[in-house]
């Protein structure tokens, strides 16, 4: 089976897990939610395959490389990340209901990979052979996964927000406790912040690497800076202020929004080193 087989089964395996996820809400039945649940899982697994096995056609064509390398890859591997993510948290939390405002971030990813963006494997350019490509890569997209589900919680947070004391009713009453969002929101940010910072120094190292110096103020690592203020700002004002609850989630759902803005904003809209990308 080849990869494009593969992210197409991913693809109908995420939109399934969505819209089961969305039913759980509506029809609050534990058994949708569960076979919602072991789809996503399968969709993570069809996920995992298919870029192992793109891995193993760049090979195929003598491309020594990771399927890193450009926007399509970096697209269904952060697909892949949201999901990874999403699935740990699952274990440890079992909020089913969730997964109706996590999904759609991987489901739309694949479905913007597979019909809008070339997904032919070409050789990498010089500046991006290096090893440092892969640790930085990887570093960084599982640190957006944090951010994709710390969001997605958020969200849900301000749905149920003041709701604390009153008989829920509607979907909402699927929905989690907002003391458990809220946690869920500061633990999803807590894994995510360090996996970015070590993106930042790893792409400082591959910088220096290909370019001969650490930094340059390209569009790219500036908004890199600037997501990384945002999330240390909503850490200190954890630690210090004691921010909880309506105005974390604000600023976690900022955060992502400068996240997806520094991720593909960057690349399609400004010029800089990292063009390369689109």
């Amino acid at each position: 089976m080849t990869s494009s087989q593969l992210f197409n089964i991913t693809t109908i395996a995420y939109f399934a897990a969505m819209i089961l996820f969305l039913s759980y809400l509506v029809i609050r039945s534990p058994r949708v939610g569960l076979i919602a649940t072991l789809i996503a899982w399968a969709g993570f697994a069809a996920n995992s395959g298919a870029i192992l096995a793109r891995w193993m056609e760049a090979r195929a064509l003598g491309f020594d490389q990771a399927p890193l390398s450009n926007l399509y890859e970096s697209i269904v591997f952060f697909a892949w990340s949201i999901l990874l993510f999403y699935l740990l948290i699952d274990l440890r939390y079992r909020q089913r209901a969730l997964g109706a405002f996590v999904l759609p971030f991987a489901f739309f990813g694949m479905v913007w990979a597979q019909f809008g963006l070339n997904d032919a494997i070409e050789p990498l350019v010089p500046a991006l052979q290096s090893n440092w490509l892969t640790y930085h890569v990887i570093t960084c997209f599982l640190g957006y996964a944090g951010f994709a589900v710390a969001c997605g919680a958020s969200i849900m947070y301000l749905l149920v927000a003041g709701k604390d004391g009153q008989k829920p009713s509607g979907i909402r009453a699927l929905f989690p406790d907002s003391r458990i969002l809220d946690d869920i929101n500061y633990k999803a940010i807590m894994i995510g912040f360090p996996l970015l910072t070590l993106g930042i120094v790893t792409g400082a190292a591959w910088a220096n690497y290909a370019w001969g110096t650490y930094w340059s103020w390209d569009p790219k690592e500036t908004w890199s800076l600037i997501v990384w203020f945002i999330y240390a700002a909503f850490l200190h004002a954890r630690f210090t202020r004691g921010w909880v609850g309506r105005r974390a989630a604000y600023l976690s759902i900022a955060g992502f929004a400068a996240t997806i803005f520094c991720y593909l904003g960057v690349n399609l809209v400004l010029s800089g080193l990292h063009s390369y990308g689109g």
